[in-house]
């Protein structure tokens, strides 16, 4: 499954995958010289609920056009094809598993650094990987650290900018009919467009109305040919 002897882990619910997620893995493969850094969708997430899902295997593919062309980063489809609840532990122990040799870096944000204490089973967590912080305006150094003393954690901090782009603001631009251009891959703007991913219900309503309207003249134009 994974052939790389330094293995960086970025994990999320990646609705969508932006160019947030792709900056922060290409930033800590260049710092901390990963051979690669995987970016490792959840099936889904045990605390996170998400009223947008537009299913575990559509923000994988987006993943994978989020990706491409990108060396050293790639999207790994471990914890979909596991399916159920994705805990993190679970998938270090399988990549262990599979690599033993292999040296593994998670990587996640301070706020999610914080709140590692409360995960499943961290103390085997940690035992497992390193962890690479990458720092957020609402968490300091010192919370984070202060949170993860018990558990003896290694930590290093991401020396990068914050930028200003979610997944909530993705979504939220492309209800809105905004355009999304910068935020995400290209790729991945074409992917939403075409599979109207996001829209609001009524929206949704309205192009399935739209279309069913126009399917007796299509076949009518059809049938002229």
């Amino acid at each position: 499954m994974v052939g790389a002897h330094t293995i960086g882990i970025l994990g999320g619910t990646f609705n969508p995958p932006h160019r947030g997620h792709l900056a922060l893995a290409r930033h800590a493969r260049e710092e901390l010289g990963l051979e690669r850094v995987l970016l490792m969708p959840a099936h889904s997430a045990p605390h996170k609920g998400e009223d947008e899902d537009p299913g575990p295997e559509r923000r994988l593919e987006m993943c994978r056009l989020a990706v491409g062309g990108e060396a050293g980063v790639e999207a790994c489809g471990l914890e979909i094809e596991r399916g159920g609840p994705s805990y993190t532990v679970d998938t270090l122990r399988t990549i262990n598993a599979s690599e033993p040799e292999a040296e593994l870096t998670f990587i996640l944000g301070a706020d999610m650094a914080r709140t590692l204490p409360a995960w499943r089973e961290p103390r085997a967590l940690v035992e497992l990987t390193s962890l690479a912080v990458a720092e957020r305006e609402d968490t300091s150094r010192a919370e984070v650290l202060g949170a993860l003393a018990p558990l003896s954690a290694r930590v290093r901090f991401l020396a990068m900018p914050t930028l200003d782009v979610s997944s909530s603001m993705v979504r939220e631009r492309v209800r809105h009919g905004e355009p999304i251009a910068g935020l995400v891959a290209p790729e991945v703007a074409e992917y939403i467009a075409e599979h109207r991913l996001y829209r609001t219900a009524s929206e949704n309503t309205k192009a399935n109305t739209q279309a069913q309207a126009q399917a007796p003249a299509l076949a009518r134009a059809k049938a002229w040919k």
